[in-house]
């Protein structure tokens, strides 16, 4: 049984859910690439983070009802994650990050990696 959470305002249970470097990176990934993402994809496009990190931020969001895993029956083994249903909600929230991170490097004049890649997935 899950204990009863207190929040002194609704933006506080947003970052309890998305807050934090990697989750924030998974949820931006899922967003706006192609979909479903394995682990190992996810991996490869934040090269930074642990495989121990990656397996437990991916379970936390699960766990939270934002994305959902599949698991294919087969040899080997194929895990994919995608966006649920009320994970899709973010997006907004998740675009409006995008766009403000861009111009923010824009005005810094620095240079994003994101600029070589394809452009956003829009279903």
């Amino acid at each position: 049984m899950e204990k009863t959470k207190n929040f002194n305002i609704p933006a506080e249970a947003t970052l309890e859910v998305i807050g934090g470097k990697w989750k924030l990176l998974i949820l931006c990934h899922l967003n706006c690439g192609p979909v479903p993402l394995r682990t190992s994809e996810l991996k490869r496009v934040i090269p930074e983070i642990t495989q121990k990190m990656l397996t437990q931020q991916l379970r936390e969001l699960e766990e939270d009802g934002i994305i959902v895993r599949t698991v294919y029956n087969q040899v080997p083994p194929k895990v994919v994650y995608e966006m649920s249903e009320f994970g899709k909600s973010l997006k907004s929230i998740l675009d409006q990050l995008e766009e403000w991170g861009e111009k923010f490097i824009q005005q810094k004049e620095w240079n994003s990696s994101c600029s070589d890649q394809p452009q956003k997935f829009v279903p």
